[in-house]
């Protein structure tokens, strides 16, 4: 990921980025979701921060009817033609928020927020409890967050990574509502933007609301 620019604003930013990027896809899910979403019955779903679409399309070939959002046009676009492609484009519904002024208000079955963080300030927890808070009874809640630096990343600080429950913590959430799935650390190998390979670490909150 680039280094915002002081002038930017955060659309501009996510634009730059994704006009400097192709639209290829990698055609497959993120792994948490794959992992915990694989034998939910379908419903409404809710993609936070969808990018190419892959998470969107891969709920949709399972029955999901999907809300994927993001603040880039240009990355909406390459989602659009990835569910299209995919014969699922009638099953996604594609919106363009900036999630810290707007957004998708309406019940859901699953919310999905891989990796929705930015080099900028962005309420995330915020976005992330009110998104909960949209969830029907039974539905769940995957999060995932970066839990470590890869090599290719261009930030080399060595402040430490928030641990899994600090995270859940952060949501505000009234835990007696929320059965905990999954709080924890994950490993993968991840692929860098010009092929490196390495080991990075997801941090995962997987809840179900009561």
């Amino acid at each position: 990921m680039m280094k915002p620019q002081n002038h930017q604003t955060p659309q501009d930013f996510w634009e730059d980025l994704y006009k400097r990027s192709s639209a290829d896809t990698k055609g497959n899910p993120s792994a948490a979701l794959a992992r915990f979403a694989v034998d939910r019955h379908p419903g409404t779903a809710l993609d936070l921060g969808c990018a190419r679409g892959d998470d969107a399309v891969w709920l949709a070939k399972r029955g999901w009817k999907v809300i994927a959002v993001d603040i880039s046009e240009t990355v909406l676009s390459y989602a659009r033609t990835n569910a299209n492609s995919q014969q699922v484009g009638d099953r996604i519904e594609l919106q363009r928020h900036d999630l810290a002024v707007s957004f998708p208000e309406n019940r859901y079955d699953l919310v999905s927020a891989m990796f929705l963080q930015a080099p900028f300030d962005f309420p995330r927890e915020r976005v992330l409890k009110h998104a909960a808070l949209c969830l029907n009874s039974g539905g769940l809640f995957i999060a995932a967050t970066h839990g470590s630096r890869p090599s290719w990343s261009w930030d080399k600080s060595t402040a430490p990574f928030p641990n899994p429950h600090q995270c859940l913590k952060t949501l505000g959430l009234n835990m007696s509502g929320w059965k905990e799935i999954f709080v924890g650390n994950e490993d993968r190998i991840a692929t860098g933007p010009e092929g490196q390979k390495g080991t990075v670490t997801d941090t995962i909150v997987c809840l179900e609301r009561r």
